[in-house]
Order: C-alpha cells, then sequence, then structure tokens
C-alpha cells in the first residue's frame, strides 16, 4: 500500500542522471517537494508526463518546489532520455537495489519489476500533503498537482 497523506515521507538516496547522489532529506526545511515515480523512460506515456513537466517546470519552480522524477531505469538510460527530451529537472534511478524507494513509497509492482504511476507531494517538513496512484498505462493530471501545490 502507497504511503498516506499525514504520514512522514521515507528519505531515500538515489543518483540522478548525472550521477549525483541526490537525498530527499537534503531539501527539508527549504522545498517542497514533487515525487514522481514512473514505470520507464522511452515510452509513451512517461515520455508524456515528463515532456509536460518540462514545459510546466515554472509552476513548479515559482512555488519553491523542487521536481524529482524516479524510474527504475539505470542512470545511463535516464542521462540519454533527459538528453534527448531536454529534461533539467533530476531523474533519479531506483535501479539498485532494485525498486528499494519504490517499494519505500508501496509503488513497486513486483510482478512487472517497475513502478507505478505514483506522485507524492511533500512539504518542508517532509510530510506527504496529497497523493496519488496511477496504473502503468494511465496519465497523471499535471493541474492537479499545482492546486495540490498551492494548498500549501
Amino acid at each position: 500500500m502507497a504511503i498516506q497523506v499525514g504520514e512522514k515521507a521515507p528519505d531515500f538516496e538515489l543518483k540522478d542522471n548525472h550521477g549525483a547522489t541526490v537525498k530527499l532529506s537534503d531539501f527539508r526545511g527549504d522545498k517542497n517537494v514533487v515525487l514522481l515515480f514512473y514505470p520507464f523512460a522511452f515510452t509513451g506515456v512517461c515520455t508524456g508526463e515528463l515532456c509536460s513537466l518540462r514545459d510546466n517546470l515554472p509552476q513548479f519552480t515559482d512555488r519553491d518546489t523542487q521536481l524529482l522524477a524516479v524510474s527504475n531505469d539505470s542512470i545511463h538510460t535516464l542521462r540519454v532520455f533527459a538528453e534527448q527530451e531536454g529534461l533539467e529537472y533530476p531523474l533519479l534511478s531506483d535501479f539498485w537495489p532494485h525498486g528499494n524507494t519504490s517499494r519505500a513509497y508501496g509503488v513497486f509492482d513486483e510482478d512487472k519489476g517497475c513502478a507505478l504511476r505514483g506522485t507524492f507531494i511533500i512539504d518542508k517538513e517532509g510530510v506527504v500533503r496529497w497523493t496519488v496512484v496511477n496504473g502503468l498505462p494511465d496519465a497523471r493530471d499535471l493541474a492537479e498537482y499545482v492546486k495540490a501545490l498551492d494548498t500549501l
């Protein structure tokens, strides 16, 4: 079961598409975080969602919010994907140990070996304030993220 609203967000330490270490706790007291899990780079729905976020990035940065996108792909795959699509926010690799962070948030599909489409809005204190989990083929609504951020 996915992490629920009101719960403390599990901390994690993952490598981004440039090999840098990113920890959720690094943003505590400084920025809200939109933590977005997606199944695979280079797939249609994932590419559409991540490019929509790219095109609307000021809606997050203007709200003092860091966008972090997590998949179970390797950092090398994510580097190429980000370069190809012009994604300038961190793409984090939950590749090894495979799916540990996705499991901690309750969005890892054990049968498929990848994350579901889970989104968690985490406030500056590290508490989950909004969440949605969609199945693999179902895209999320970006406008809902923005509405949720406006309530913080």
